[in-house]
């Protein structure tokens, strides 16, 4: 399982220009710089008019005694109970006690900042009817580093109800608050803030409950570090390619136009760019005339993963921009209706998909990385080691990526349709959408670790073969690995080797470097 240490990101906490939320416009981006750079938030005027007026419409509408869910009727099983004037406010604070019910392990600050602000802006377009003070408290709670304690396990991803209401728990001095390192009684964290603990009013409580905001935010994170894997895989390929001398004629431009895969492209001319300045243009070897599957079909299998990446990312960031309130709330048409937004399906099945495109990138590294040991291939030592007559070299490490590629296998499996009918059998479809989302964030991880035994076993070739001239990506690539590992001149603890390459990749270190060469 990944840990709460290697979820942490390489950057710091810095202020910057603040974010405008209208709740129309929230990228992947955006929640990265929230979630891991500390970036301020503010809501627009016209964001909290919206608010402001949907408030206003819900009260009128309940003036009218029409009967609204979750406002002066019960929710779930419950909805047949009526809510009178006179218990509004014990009833949505018993909602939010009620639904706290979500379990380990807990979220880091990033992973809760980057809920609060997914719930937050979905609140802005005034489908939910909430009192206004609630986004409010959502921005004041990011800007003053004050992260709810968020266990990650509990929802079942239709609207991450037990688990996301934790905040707002929080909200009204209940549970705990992470602030400054320490770990606080919400109540003690809201006095030091200098804030009130919020009294609920009616539909307060539904709307800190309907939302799929543990799974779209920690969504958005996945999705972000899955842009950058991508560009890893295509790094660590070509230095590959490098260290065998490959054919390159599988990434002649022509053939790929009458082929026009978005990702495909996309792979193709980033991996030509890192390889610009190479010698393998004209100095590989001629009798390879086509290299097997791992390497010629780097750019069609790296292409399908920036596809399902493409779809994945266009489909959450509408999550990210659209109520799944219910009921949701239609102020222009003074209308509130019972509907079923919440239902995340959609862009769950495209994470699952994300997942499988991910697994066939594993099994290619994995494959070049055990040829990248084999003589009659490589025409070098086998397993790559510096001296055959006194050293083993990287033999047993091919058990390890095989083990990681078996667990990647085995989270790639479905599991949006598992699930059981609930609460009187009325709740009888889910979609698992923060496993969903947590698993792929597993295979994401373990992912770094096999390109960076890759990037071992190509950097080892380059040495062993010498006098060969990179590419300005490619050496910007190996200087990285050789900047974090040594040559392996004598047998080592491999564990340690392994472990720096998979530091120097995660950190981020080496696709800065990469970014920066291809840069200049």
């Amino acid at each position: 399982m990944v840990t709460a240490e290697q979820r942490t990101h390489r950057q710091p906490n810095t202020a910057g220009e603040a974010l405008i939320l209208d709740g129309k416009q929230l990228t992947i981006q955006d929640a990265y710089e929230v979630a891991y750079l500390g970036r301020p938030v503010q809501i627009s005027e016209e964001a909290m008019k919206r608010v402001e007026a949907a408030r206003q419409l819900v009260f009128e509408l309940a003036d009218e005694d029409i009967p609204v869910y979750g406002f002066n009727r019960g929710v779930g099983w419950n909805k047949d109970k009526v809510v009178g004037a006179e218990f509004f406010g014990q009833f949505n604070r018993n909602l939010i006690l009620s639904h706290s019910s979500g379990v380990a392990p807990y979220a880091i600050e990033a992973e809760v900042r980057a809920v609060m602000l997914a719930r937050l802006n979905t609140l802005l377009l005034g489908c939910t009817g909430s009192q206004p003070e609630i986004p409010r408290r959502y921005a004041e709670f990011l800007n003053a580093g004050l992260h709810p304690v968020l266990p990650l396990r509990g929802s079942v991803g239709a609207a991450d109800i037990t688990t996301a209401t934790h905040i707002g728990l929080a909200f009204i001095g209940e549970g705990e608050i992470e602030t400054a390192g320490q770990r606080l009684a919400a109540s003690v964290a809201l006095s030091e803030a200098g804030l009130d603990p919020l009294v609920l009013g009616p539909k307060d409580g539904l709307a800190l409950i309907c939302t799929n905001a543990l799974s779209a935010g920690t969504g958005a994170l996945a999705l972000h570090e899955c842009k950058e894997l991508l560009e890893l895989a295509d790094i660590v390929f070509a230095l590959s390619l490098e260290a065998i001398r490959g054919n390159v004629s599988p990434l002649d431009e022509a053939v790929h136009r009458v082929r026009p895969f978005p990702g495909q492209l996309q792979s193709l001319s980033h991996i030509r760019s890192l390889l610009e300045g190479s010698d393998l243009w004209d100095n590989y070897n001629p009798e390879s005339l086509q290299d097997p599957l791992s390497f010629r079909d780097a750019c069609q299998i790296h292409g399908a993963a920036y596809d399902a990446l493409r779809y994945t990312k266009d489909q959450l960031e509408i999550q990210l921009n659209s109520s799944d309130d219910n009921p949701c709330l239609i102020l222009e048409e003074r209308r509130i209706v019972s509907c079923a937004n919440y239902d995340p399906v959609s862009w769950t099945l495209g994470f699952e998909m994300l997942g499988s495109a991910l697994h066939h990138i594993s099994k290619s590294a994995c494959y070049r990385t055990i040829k990248l040991g084999t003589p009659s291939f490589t025409g070098l030592t086998r397993f790559l080691t510096a001296d055959e007559s006194r050293s083993i070299g990287y033999c047993t490490v091919q058990k390890t990526i095989t083990a990681l590629d078996t667990e990647i296998r085995h989270l790639i499996n479905p599991a949006s349709s598992d699930y059981f009918s609930l609460a009187g059998d009325i709740e009888d479809h889910a979609a698992n959408s923060p496993f969903v989302v947590a698993k792929t964030r597993e295979i994401i991880d373990r992912l770094l670790i096999v390109l960076g035994i890759e990037a071992l076993h190509a950097a080892q070739a380059i040495d062993l073969r010498g006098g060969v001239r990179l590419g300005k990506g490619t050496q910007a690539a190996y200087q990285a690995v050789r900047a974090a590992v040594p040559f392996l001149a004598e047998d080592r603890n491999l564990s340690a080797d392994i472990e720096q390459a998979y530091r120097v990749i995660k950190s981020g270190e080496l696709l800065s470097r990469v970014r920066e060469a291809l840069d200049q």
